[in-house]
């Protein structure tokens, strides 16, 4: 079997150091060639080309977004962006995304080695996801060594506290790899007038501030990170942050979003099977659940879930997909009524949003 060969760019000897450790270290992966700066970077890709390239935000000669750039627009290729924990850092890595990167991986200031090495497992689930994504053009089996907990370890499935069929809809969707680009492609076609949509997206904690900022600045819909509390209005997005599960409760008519801490379930957190969960006690049939590009299953179980308390449920189809694999498995589980291309979301979520009126 032929490995993922995986092209390092990084400026520092330390990281391209670590990062070749634990790439080697897994079976279907190596790599080919660890380069200081995207020039010498280029040198090696015209011997070889990778299947995948983890590539450094800030480095000499050439920054990462240019050469991701001129990646994008030449031959596109999966681009891991590996990023530091700032908030500057996190802006330009929201650029990275909208020019096609597909993951993220994050490196302090200091202790770099430590924490690379402590996540290995994030890396290596970085780098497998994003080699099998499909990568278009663009214009100017893992590894875990701990349990996989399902939504139980933060929200019990018995009964339910959803009303019956009301005017006031959610929407609730979950998306991982690929998803960055998904969700800003089926946000920015929403007038303001459309329901209240709460969204998680797989990503650190120290980007989803500075990604539902940056759908802010392209949509009608008024775009936050959510911080917890806050009752769910229409015209409103609410990204769950990196580091906390996001449920969704009712007090009285209102609908409003919870923020728990806990164990990963699915082995992430935020868990799209805890906001589907708590959307399928809490909401049932006054919901639509939607389940975008993505590694892994996580959602799968809460869809079918949302369906099963009357919610209405959308995969994204395989063509349109970066990743085909939440969808894929929340299909093997009968969760999903209808698969969609992705240009077809905002049309079915306005569709259900007038069906109440």
């Amino acid at each position: 079997m032929n490995k993922i060969k995986v092209l390092l760019v990084d400026d520092s000897a330390v990281v391209r150091q670590v990062l070749t450790k634990i790439i080697n270290s897994h079976p279907k992966m190596e790599v080919c060639a660890a380069a200081q700066d995207p020039i010498f970077a280029m040198h090696h890709m015209k011997k070889q080309w990778p299947d995948a390239i983890i590539l450094d935000v800030e480095m000499p000669r050439m920054d990462g977004i240019t050469f991701l750039r001129k990646i994008m627009s030449e031959r596109p290729t999966p681009v891991v962006m590996c990023s530091s924990l700032t908030g500057k850092g996190a802006e330009t890595t929201m650029q990275a995304m909208s020019l096609g990167a597909i993951e993220i991986i994050t490196k302090p200031r200091l202790g770099i080695k430590g924490f690379l090495s402590e996540s290995a497992d994030e890396i290596i689930n970085a780098v497998l996801g994003a080699s099998q994504a499909r990568v278009t053009k663009r214009s100017p089996v893992t590894l875990q060594a701990t349990k996989k907990l399902t939504a139980d370890a933060i929200l019990s499935l018995p009964h339910t506290g959803a009303m019956e069929r009301t005017t006031e809809r959610i929407i609730a969707i979950g998306s991982s790899t690929g998803g960055t680009t998904a969700l800003e492609k089926i946000l920015t076609q929403l007038p303001r007038v459309s329901p209240g949509i709460v969204i998680v997206q797989h990503m650190p904690a120290a980007f989803t501030g500075a990604f539902a900022a940056r759908l802010n600045t392209l949509c009608e819909m008024e775009v936050v990170e959510a911080k917890g509390n806050e009752t769910i209005l229409p015209g409103h997005v609410y990204i769950a942050p990196g580091d906390r599960h996001i449920l969704v409760n009712r007090s009285g008519a209102l609908y409003k979003i919870e923020l728990k801490d806990g164990p990963l379930v699915t082995r992430h957190k935020p868990a799209v099977d805890v906001l589907f969960r708590s959307v399928a006690r809490y909401v049932g049939k006054n919901a639509m659940g939607i389940i975008l590009t993505g590694m892994g299953d996580d959602g799968a179980r809460g869809l079918k879930e949302m369906k099963d308390a009357g919610s209405v449920t959308l995969g994204e189809c395989e063509k349109s997909c970066i990743v085909y694999g939440m969808p894929k498995e929340a299909m093997k589980r009968g969760a999903v009524q209808k698969e969609l291309s992705l240009g077809q979301f905002p049309g079915a979520i306005l569709d259900y949003h007038r069906s109440g009126l």
